[in-house]
């Protein structure tokens, strides 16, 4: 790098680092900050070549062109201003800060004391410099061309997901070379794709991908975040996922796509890694913290905590608002993904005075050309005041529907009253989702996520067990609505072990069966526990990585069963709400509910606390599709329920159980806790 001795004002366009045909272009957001530094360092990233001041200001942009620049080489910033906390000022020159913008980092970050400003504590001044542990952004050229998206995209009908973490997909997994395991290209190897198109799905929901920072209380404890989910850099890879940056990302992307596989990235803007008042310094609050961030009224020294997380990003605000919209556009650009699953949702469409479903965020994305046709997935909740959101997202736009696991949930432990409750969720919410003319299928159903208990921790503990976090178990929800079948965790015992394993079979039967859109989480098909630890975001160790040693066989074959049964039966993923009333030429009615004596439930059947036996007979006339779910709950007794009446010239088939279930022409014997699809199939 050959840099020229005085740098040009340059353009306040585009923001962050540009290549040009002589240099960079340098542009920066700070509407508080004095002045703001280029800082130059070497290939190495340890030395500190040059810090060039940005010559000129735009508004509230501070810009320069720096000549003999090119890319792969490493840069830093600094911001000069007021340390006045109770004014929301937090500047300090020492500290070098991550450019927002940055699209590579060449190194993970590791917390180290020197990022933190000894003045939140009280002291003097702190004149400390960080640049030694802060990782360098690297300068990248533009890109050649957009990466494409799969084509055609997955209809929403036809969606099923798998949640993951990259890192703990691989990691342990032995059919893929050992140098890729726990990275991008490993997630990409032939031999992870292979294992999802065995089970059948259709779109990969990747945990946050982008650069992250561990909370201060974890390298004390020897712990280190293994979700992701406490971002800096929006537009950077983590090193540790994708050490080949960008371009490792979309040679996975397009190798899943060649598999005919969505990507969706689990995205974080509600909140950032530096954290409340006592949080490192290491990129927005160093460039502007009043800006980035939403402030307390009254006390500007602290931040509002909607996320629970220590702080949250001022979203309505444009600056902040258009730094979420280039880093969309960057992952789509750069990468070829197909959409977005947002983290704590509610929190992005908050104003000064709580949520709006029409708020400047989500309007910016329903405008947007290249984003408003991706898939869009909400977490519609925060802990902040009117936090809790289901079905107030735009029309398109799905949404982690936490009503249907809590009632699936309710309904195999054995809740009394819960028939009308799990009826509304096995027809896809439509009491969410109808009243604003919205598809079914917009309700992406789950019973475990990667937050809370794996399936076969929920049929194995009542109780948490967070010891290794290093929290006294104080972590993690104490409401699981999960059972143990008579042992709190591990048992040699063969008749739990089967009574476990039947029960995670009607769980994934319900979920895969159930109108919307179905959500796996990663190693529920195959028997992944975790010892009952509900909240292990931060055991990056065996204790979560996918143990492909130990995978059973015999529900991954299960679990591929049912997709298949899901995908050949439009009946099962019909995106309308259903009716109750007949549909086609012959007066079927596209749902029938029933109980026990195999005809339409009576209202004491609906109401009845001891009734916790359901059938869901659905008929789609297009294809002429009709098949019965029928699911017997927790704590109910062995049942006998009668077949409902097949349509002349038919009869029903079993196509699927949980358990070993009786059939003959008068009826089923259930067990408690089970469940099984019937299909009408024409005679002879």
């Amino acid at each position: 790098m050959t840099v020229g001795a005085r740098p040009g004002d340059g353009s306040p366009e585009p923001l962050g680092v540009t290549t040009t045909a002589t240099g960079v272009n340098v542009a920066v957001f700070s509407a508080h900050a004095e002045a703001i530094y280029f800082c130059l360092f070497n290939a190495a990233g340890e030395v500190e070549l040059r810090r060039i001041r940005l010559p000129a200001r735009s508004g509230d942009v501070h810009h320069g062109h720096i000549d003999g620049i090119m890319p792969g080489d490493r840069y830093g910033l600094r911001a000069e201003g007021l340390w006045q906390p109770d004014k929301g000022q937090r500047f300090n020159v020492a500290k070098l800060l991550v450019d927002p913008y940055a699209l590579a980092l060449d190194r993970p970050f590791t917390l180290t004391d020197a990022m933190f400003d000894a003045r939140r504590l009280g002291e003097a001044r702190d004149d400390r410099d960080s640049a030694p542990v802060v990782p360098k952004a690297i300068v990248m050229a533009a890109a050649d061309r957009p990466a494409p998206p799969l084509d055609p995209p997955i209809p929403w009908d036809r969606q099923v997901i798998y949640e993951l973490p990259v890192r703990g997909f691989s990691k342990l997994n032995p059919a893929v070379p050992e140098a890729l395991r726990g990275t991008f290209a490993g997630l990409g190897h032939p031999a992870s794709i292979a294992h999802l198109k065995r089970l059948g799905v259709t779109t990969v929901e990747l945990l946050p991908v982008a650069a992250w920072l561990d909370e201060r209380h974890l390298p004390p404890l020897g712990l280190s975040n293994y979700w992701g989910y406490n971002p800096i850099a929006w537009m950077a890879p983590d090193p540790r996922l994708a050490p080949g940056g960008f371009a490792e990302v979309a040679a996975s992307v397009a190798a899943l796509h060649d598999a005919g596989i969505a990507v969706v990235l689990d995205v974080v803007f509600n909140h950032s890694g530096e954290s409340d008042h006592l949080g490192p310094t290491v990129s927005m609050r160093g460039l502007d913290n009043a800006s980035y961030y939403r402030l307390e009224l009254g006390d500007a020294s602290r931040y509002v905590n909607d996320a629970g997380t220590g702080n949250i990003l001022a979203c309505d605000r444009p600056p902040v608002m258009r730094l979420v919209m280039d880093a969309l556009r960057t992952w789509v650009e750069r990468t070829g993904v197909d959409g977005f699953r947002f983290d704590l949702a509610t929190t992005l469409a908050r104003r000064a005075d709580g949520f709006d479903s029409a708020a400047p965020f989500l309007a910016a994305i329903e405008q947007d050309p290249l984003l408003r046709d991706l898939v869009r997935i909400a977490e519609p909740w925060d802990i902040g005041p009117g936090g809790y959101q289901l079905g107030q997202f735009p029309p398109a736009w799905g949404e982690w529907n936490d009503r249907y696991r809590d009632t699936v949930r309710r309904f195999f432990r054995g809740d009394a009253g819960m028939i009308g409750e799990l009826a509304t969720r096995l027809a896809g919410s439509a009491d969410v989702f109808a009243p604003r003319h919205r598809d079914v299928s917009r309700s992406v159903n789950f019973v475990t996520a990667h937050d809370g208990f794996t399936l076969a921790d929920l049929v194995a503990f009542e109780r948490k067990h967070n010891d290794a976090n290093g929290e006294a178990n104080r972590d993690g929800t104490d409401d699981n609505k999960s059972w143990n079948n008579g042992v709190e965790g591990e048992t040699t015992d063969p008749v739990i072990q089967a009574r476990r394993a039947a029960d995670v079979r009607a769980l994934l039967m319900t979920l895969i069966l159930s109108r919307g859109t179905p959500m796996l989480s990663m190693g529920d098909e195959l028997g992944r526990s975790q010892q009952g630890n509900n909240n292990a975001y931060a055991q990056d160790n065996a204790a979560t990585w996918l143990d492909w040693a130990t995978a059973n066989a015999e529900r991954i074959d299960f679990t591929a069963q049912l997709l298949a049964l899901r995908a050949a039966h439009p009946a099962l993923r019909d995106p309308r709400p259903l009716t109750g009333l007949p549909v086609g030429e012959g007066g079927v009615p596209d749902v029938v509910w029933i109980g026990r004596e195999g005809d339409a439930l009576t209202p004491e059947g609906w109401t009845a606390p001891s009734n916790r036996t359901l059938g869901m007979v659905l008929f789609e006339p297009n294809s002429d599709d009709r098949v019965c779910l029928m699911l017997n709950g927790g704590g109910a007794a062995v049942v006998e329920i009668q077949l409902p009446a097949p349509r002349p010239g038919r009869h029903w088939r079993k196509a699927a159980e949980s358990t070993e279930i009786e059939m003959s022409e008068e009826g089923l014997t259930m067990p408690s806790r089970s469940a099984v699809l019937l299909v009408e199939t024409v005679d002879g």
